[in-house]
């Protein structure tokens, strides 16, 4: 049960109708978990919708590596709704069911491209150390490019701030998500 109740659509002053309807009739098609929370306030909702739509759709990485490290934003904070939200879409991108079903369970993946190996070890090494160590930014610039490290920080930010967002107001999972993750660290 969200301990801050989504704004009523019905009842929307200006500003939150101006970014409610931009947000209903971008590419999501709808306003829904931590962003109908935002609305509460509409100068926020406007500047964090727009980082998620870039973050979500307009970053130079390929959606499956994007979708990976979203999961891993997601598991990390134990945010339901995020997993919940994203797993269709990381599988849609191409991501490999056992490398969803490792992170779930907090479990190292094995993995088949490099990529998403450096994008896995990019997420975890910024979590556990709080930084990234030169042998790696060296690494993951080497292969994936600067762009590219500049745009997962992005994600990295942006699904923080959805995840802290979701846990906060307490955002259940979407209407029909069976939870996957453990409610509280171990």
């Amino acid at each position: 049960m969200n301990r801050l109740a989504p704004v009523d659509p019905n009842h929307l002053s200006d500003a939150q109708r101006e970014v409610y309807e931009r947000i209903a009739n971008g590419p999501r098609k709808g306003v829904r978990g931590p962003l109908a929370i935002w609305l509460h306030r509409p100068e926020l909702a406007e500047c964090a919708q727009a980082l998620g739509r870039y973050c979500r759709y307009d970053t130079c990485l390929d959606p499956r590596l994007s979708e990976l490290a979203i999961l891993m934003m997601g598991r990390h904070w134990l945010a339901e709704y995020e997993w919940a939200a994203h797993k269709p879409f990381a599988l849609e991108a191409g991501l490999a069911p056992h490398i969803i079903d490792a992170i779930r369970d907090d479990q190292q993946p094995d993995f088949a491209n490099a990529d998403e190996a450096l994008v896995y070890r990019f997420i975890r090494e910024l979590h556990d150390k709080r930084g990234i160590s030169d042998a790696l930014y060296q690494e993951f610039v080497g292969q994936l490019g600067e762009e590219a490290a500049v745009d997962l920080v992005g994600i990295a930010g942006y699904y923080t701030l959805i995840s802290m967002t979701i846990k906060v107001f307490d955002v259940p999972p979407p209407a029909g998500a069976t939870p996957e993750l453990p409610t509280q660290l171990i």
